[in-house]
């Protein structure tokens, strides 16, 4: 039996047959949804259900209780029990089409001792891309890993931050043979992690590790704007030491408006007079009242799931909230 999905933004319709998730009968029909990993572990795929239900064979792993509850699905493990009308999230943004692109290695230096600085040079006037999209790098053998920009679109170099995976076939195999001036061919842009600037909200952005870098290209983009509302940045690293960006960001006080920088250290030593802990409670201990923020939330998959359970308690929208999930190099470093 087949169930009629209608998608309320374009007024599409498309069917799902027994045992299709909504993504797959999309694809079926050529009806774009946005999507990446296809196994619920981005949040990319979310929709909301104006009606109808869903059920999962396993509840996934970017989606929260809070979010069900408030009728919010993963299309790509969604499975319709019904027809459905279904919202698909929005933005005045609009995204490139993603390409083949062939590109050169003009910089690799260590930005600490877990992240690698790289800079891709890029054929002609560069990349169109939207701060806080990412990028597939295409390795010697077939295999493709993923790196958010961490640089707004300026000329023909791009910057990324890559953690380095001890024995992996990226970052110890590739890059540790490769020099400037090195071959790389890339896959970009992807993703539809942005700015959503329609909201006017003042921002709290929330990162993880290398999930600053996203964060970081999303805020270059508005420095000196007269725009920006007021930003708060979170950023959750182990040690003083992996604060890589500290002294840059700190610098963009003057250039974005009632900007706080709040670094989190989860083990600090004894020296360290900030803020302790996880960057999802530093948020709860500073703000009793949530409800009129966007947030921004970028890094750990652990960190992103319990973040927007103990927000959506705090009173944050959820219609509010932008994930940017490293599922992938989450799973590269616990293996």
């Amino acid at each position: 039996m087949a169930y009629r999905v209608h998608i309320l933004e374009t007024e599409e319709a498309f069917e799902v047959e027994a045992g299709e998730s909504v993504l797959e009968g999309a694809q079926r029909s050529a009806v774009k949804l946005p999507h990446e990993c296809t196994f619920g572990g981005c949040g990319t795929c979310r929709i909301k259900l104006a009606s109808g239900a869903v059920r999962y064979d396993e509840f996934p792993m970017a989606l929260t209780p809070e979010e069900a509850e408030q009728g919010y699905a993963l299309a790509c493990q969604a499975r319709p029990t019904g027809d459905l009308c279904i919202s698909v999230a929005s933005s005045r943004q609009a995204f490139p089409e993603p390409r083949r692109i062939p590109a050169t290695i003009h910089r690799i230096q260590p930005y600490c001792d877990d992240v690698i600085h790289l800079t891709l040079a890029l054929p002609g006037e560069g990349l169109d891309y939207v701060p806080g999209q990412y990028m597939n790098v295409v390795l010697p053998d077939g295999a493709t890993r993923s790196f958010s920009m961490a640089s707004a679109p300026a000329g023909n170099l791009i910057d990324f931050h890559i953690r380095r995976i001890p024995g992996g076939r990226c970052t110890d195999q590739w890059l540790g043979q490769a020099g400037t001036g090195a071959p790389v061919e890339i896959e970009a842009p992807l993703g539809v992690f942005s700015y959503h600037e329609e909201d006017w909200r003042p921002l709290i952005m929330m990162a993880t590790g290398t999930g600053i870098a996203p964060i970081k290209a999303i805020l270059e983009s508005l420095l000196d704007n007269e725009d920006c509302p007021p930003v708060t940045l979170y950023w959750g690293m182990r040690t003083e030491a992996d604060l890589y960006l500290r002294d840059e960001i700190a610098r963009w006080a003057d250039r974005l408006y009632e900007f706080n920088f709040v670094p989190v250290l989860s083990r600090a030593g004894q020296e360290w007079t900030g803020r302790r802990g996880y960057v999802q409670h530093a948020v709860l201990e500073d703000h009793q009242d949530l409800s009129e923020h966007a947030f921004y939330l970028c890094g750990a998959p652990d960190m992103i799931r319990q973040a927007k359970q103990l927000l959506a308690e705090r009173g944050a929208s959820l219609d509010h909230m932008y994930a940017d999930s490293f599922t992938f190099q989450h799973e590269l470093a616990a293996a």
